[in-house]
């Protein structure tokens, strides 16, 4: 109980700093009500703290923890400003003019970042989970609340009807991973994921094992938006307002793909026993699932995302193209150092991408349109760095930084995954993500034209900056671009701390025997008797 409660400290401080939002966000005193996002703040410096003291142990798995819980958070307090005017903005005008009384069941503030918090609490869960009901629920605490943070994101029915396609895909998906997890405890007999992890390593894996792990992946990459579950990502990512599409970016696909490493650790990188006959990576199934999910992903994603003209939308076909970069690194799996461990290519990668995607979402946040409402399409942000120059520059760095180019912290990112795919002998697959970098550059430099070459359009509607009152998306845009650039300069200790947080212990566990510091497995009755 003490090992457990030692690696959930971060957990812990965001769910009591989620108590006090909820509290504080419905006091009718408006001054306290605005120091809600401060709080939440608070809470996020403090997981920062206590993540990087999470302990590591042995085991097979990638230990993730000290990585991801930092990370996660860190992520989240460039995301946390961009919240501000998202809701209550009406309301809080309402009341400072004396034409209503403050009434809290109107009131969206409590709730919306108590969700911002739940959601960051359930994907650090995720980093900790050692039991697939564990990882179940916590994939759920992360996705849950983001159903209702698209509908609370704008006054429309846009944000609706993206929330409604939201959830039902997102019920669907769960649904899938979750029969996968039946499956394997059908096949093991345990939800541990030392003893599942055990008891292949002695059994091999078997056809309900397989069919189990298969169906898992596919369930959790909707989390990641890869195919064969991509179809909900432009209609969510455009719905939404761009605060929240910048936080779904993030959060999901950063929980899709610990969870994919925990899944993958099952089974291991070098074969599952000699009577497979794999003599190493991942079992075949497994690897042709993963290597058709990342180039259809890929290709699909680079594909459609050219024939865009809503920023949102190619900027969601763009996230389903990054998956499918990121899964390359998935499949090579662990390595001595960063140039062939494809798993800490991948956790360093989640890092770029959340800081530099977040800076192009952020810069849309932060214009209005005379109705209030974000440009969204390429002609209204036409000469930008003319009529905005900072928020124009941040787009182009951003940008850049997404399609890898040198020096900026996206290309070093690309670099990782690269060699690893190299390392890993997985030179087809690589030919293919260079082809598809390539086909990004198309609308990636569309954009950055758009912003710095193109003249103002004058048949367009040209945005404006946001009120004063969220002055806190301007000041995300530029910390996201000061991270791209930032961030190269820490490159070396933060590549060897993913490539620690990535490392394995090849030796598994005693079959039925979890480790010393692993919790007690939640095992029901065999299936099988």
């Amino acid at each position: 109980m003490h090992d457990a409660l030692e690696r959930l400290w971060p957990e812990v401080a965001l769910f009591l700093t989620t108590c006090v939002v909820m509290v504080v966000g419905l006091s009718p005193n408006r001054r306290l009500r605005m120091l809600t996002p401060w709080f939440t703040a608070l809470g996020l410096v403090l997981a920062i703290g206590l993540g990087l003291q999470s302990p590591t142990a042995g085991g097979p798995f990638p230990q993730l923890m000290g990585f991801a819980k930092p990370m996660i958070a860190a992520i989240g307090l460039i995301l946390l400003p961009l919240a501000a005017g998202v809701v209550d903005r009406d309301l809080d005008d309402l009341v400072e003019s004396g034409k209503m009384n403050f009434n809290p069941l109107r009131a969206t503030r409590a709730e919306f970042y108590a969700f911002f918090l739940f959601s960051l609490t359930g994907l650090m869960l995720v980093s900790s989970a050692d039991d697939l009901i564990w990882l179940f629920l916590a994939l759920e605490l992360t996705s849950l609340p983001t159903y209702i943070m698209v509908v609370l994101s704008t006054r429309g029915t846009r944000s609706q009807e993206a929330g409604v396609k939201y959830f039902f895909l997102g019920a669907l998906g769960a649904a899938v991973f979750l029969y996968g997890f039946a499956l394997i405890y059908g096949a093991t007999g345990s939800t541990n994921l030392a003893v599942i992890t055990a008891h292949f390593a002695e059994n091999g894996l078997g056809e309900l094992g397989t069919l189990g792990l298969l169906v898992a992946l596919v369930g959790v990459s909707f989390k990641i938006a890869a195919f064969p579950m991509h179809f909900y990502t432009p209609d969510v990512y455009q719905g939404a307002a761009s605060p929240v599409s910048a936080f779904l970016a993030f959060v999901p696909k950063t929980a899709g793909f610990l969870a994919m490493m925990l899944l993958l650790a099952l089974v291991g990188w070098g074969g599952v026993t000699e009577a497979d006959g794999n003599g190493g990576g991942l079992p075949v199934a497994v690897e042709a699932l993963l290597w058709i999910t990342a180039a259809l992903s890929m290709t699909i994603g680079n594909a459609l995302a050219c024939l865009q003209t809503s920023v949102k939308r190619m900027m969601a076909y763009s996230s389903i193209a990054h998956s499918g970069y990121m899964l390359v690194g998935l499949i090579v799996g662990p390595g001595e150092s960063f140039t062939s461990s494809g798993l800490a290519a991948v956790l360093y990668y989640l890092l770029c991408y959340g800081v530099m995607n977040t800076g192009v979402f952020a810069v849309i946040a932060s214009l209005e349109k005379a109705d209030g409402s974000e440009p969204d399409e390429l002609s209204e942000l036409s000469g930008l760095v003319r009529t905005h120059p900072v928020r124009g520059w941040i787009v182009i760095v951003c940008t850049l930084s997404l399609l890898g180019f040198p020096p900026l912290l996206g290309f070093i990112g690309k670099v990782g995954l690269f060699s690893a795919g190299v390392s890993g002998g997985q030179i087809p697959l690589v030919v293919i993500l260079g082809i598809n970098s390539a086909i990004a550059a198309f609308y990636y430099l569309r954009l950055v034209t758009t912003v710095y070459l193109d003249p103002k359009d004058d048949d367009a509607e040209q945005a404006r900056p946001v009120p004063r009152g969220m002055s806190g998306r301007p000041f995300a845009a530029a910390v996201s671009a000061a991270g791209v650039l930032g961030l190269i300069f820490l490159s070396n200790p933060l590549i060897a701390s993913a490539n620690n947080a990535a490392s394995t212990t090849p030796q598994p566990a005693v079959a039925g025997e979890p480790e010393q510091d692993t919790p007690p497995a939640i095992t029901l009755a065999d299936p099988r008797d």
